[in-house]
Parts: structure tokens; C-alpha cells; sequence
């Protein structure tokens, strides 16, 4: 007699969390900046189009999902530190 498969567990139900960006327009701009990078030369290292790179730093957009990480990890990489409070650049 073949034995069964274990029964599939259902997940437990999740509800949407709200998005948080860590990347808006203006940290977006300052890594680039700080890489001394072109758009187009940012773009090509993200593995994205030069439209998306000033679609992000313009505002119209934010990065999402994989671009996310790769943006955390370059500026770790490039060691990137963006202050965001006033207390941060004194």
C-alpha cells in the first residue's frame, strides 16, 4: 500500500502591512552622488533603465522589492551614510 502525502499546512492569513520606503528621491540622488556615478552608469549597476534611476531621484517613483536591497547593499558596500535629522549633521 503507497503511503500518503503529509495533508499541505495552510499558512496562517496575513494582513498587508504598510510599505516603508528607505529610498526616497533625495537618498537615492546623494548614493548616486556619492559613487560619482551617472545616471546611466547607476542604472546599468542596478541592472535597470536610466529612465527608472531619474523616475526615483525626480520622485514620480520609489524603489521596490529587489531594487531595494541592491540600493542597501551598495551603499553598505560604498559606506553611505545619509543623515536625515538635523541633530545628524552637526
Amino acid at each position: 500500500m503507497p503511503s500518503r502525502p503529509a495533508p499541505k499546512r495552510k499558512r496562517p492569513a496575513r494582513g498587508r502591512r504598510p510599505l516603508k520606503y528607505e529610498w526616497d528621491a533625495e537618498r537615492v540622488k546623494a548614493l548616486r552622488d556619492h559613487l560619482g556615478l551617472t545616471q546611466t552608469q547607476f542604472a546599468e549597476e542596478l541592472g535597470t533603465q536610466q529612465q527608472t534611476v531619474s523616475e526615483w531621484e525626480c520622485g514620480y517613483h520609489t524603489p521596490k522589492g529587489t531594487s531595494v536591497k541592491l540600493l542597501q547593499l551598495i551603499a553598505e558596500r560604498a559606506g553611505f551614510v545619509y543623515k536625515t535629522t538635523p541633530s545628524d549633521k552637526e
